[in-house]
């Protein structure tokens, strides 16, 4: 299994912080963005990590991450050259996933501590209980609580479970990305892929520990307060 931090993005949401610097190199409290995913990778045992930027920001990531050795991964930059969703930015993942299966990560996405195993046959969600799921794709379960649908920013919510930015594929995801059709936003979508696994039968596991995104000024802040509160206690 090898891991993919998608690190694209304008981030207008915290402009004009990002007017210059790509938003998953700011800092959380004490240490840059980008090392958070990093960390969630190699909780699940991954050395393998690509990490996909718009080619802007990558020599940026290089300065901060080097080759990855320092934090005990071999680290792999590509390039986005348009920002065609996150889908598409998955897509260009394919030579590096040499055929395995792949977990995929939004580099803004902040997570505590996962310990949760995985079967590497079946691509799965990661949900989070949350207060406000309408700021996120949503998930949707029948009577037997089974996962059959994500709906996208939903205006009325059918639960309260946001899928965060943390998944795991099959390398079967590079054969279904091709086939997707740009959304209304012209973009290829995360949620299209997910719900082609969902109706195979994806797997979902509801995480218990603290997640949030770091892409707005209200959640950076509130991910800088974790983490430094979580410093204290490790102390």
């Amino acid at each position: 299994m090898r891991g993919i931090i998608l690190a694209g993005g304008k981030g207008t949401r915290l402009s004009p912080l990002t007017l210059v610097n790509n938003k998953h190199l700011l800092p959380v409290y004490n240490k840059p963005m980008i090392m958070f995913p990093l960390e969630t990778l190699k909780s699940f045992g991954i050395k393998d990590v690509l990490i996909v930027s718009g080619g802007n920001h990558i020599g940026s990531f290089a300065d901060v991450l080097g080759d990855g050795s320092q934090h005990g991964v071999n680290l792999t930059y590509k390039i986005q050259k348009e920002a065609g969703g996150i889908a598409q930015a998955l897509g260009i993942a394919k030579d590096f996933a040499h055929g395995e299966g792949i977990m995929v990560i939004l580099g803004d996405n902040i997570f505590g501590d996962i310990k949760l195993e995985i079967n590497e046959t079946k691509a799965c969600v990661f949900l989070k209980d949350v207060p406000n799921p309408k700021r996120f794709g949503v998930a949707q379960f029948d009577q037997n609580n089974n996962l059959i649908n994500i709906q996208e920013k939903p205006s009325s919510p059918p639960s309260n479970y946001a899928v965060t930015g943390l998944y795991y594929y099959p390398n079967e995801v590079f054969d279904i990305i091709p086939t997707l059709k740009p959304s209304a936003r012209g973009e290829l979508e995360i949620t299209d892929v997910n719900n082609y696994f969902i109706d195979k039968g994806c797997l979902h596991k509801k995480i218990n520990c603290f997640w949030s995104d770091a892409g707005t000024f209200e959640s950076l802040l509130h991910s800088s307060n974790y983490i430094k509160d979580k410093e204290k206690i490790d102390e």
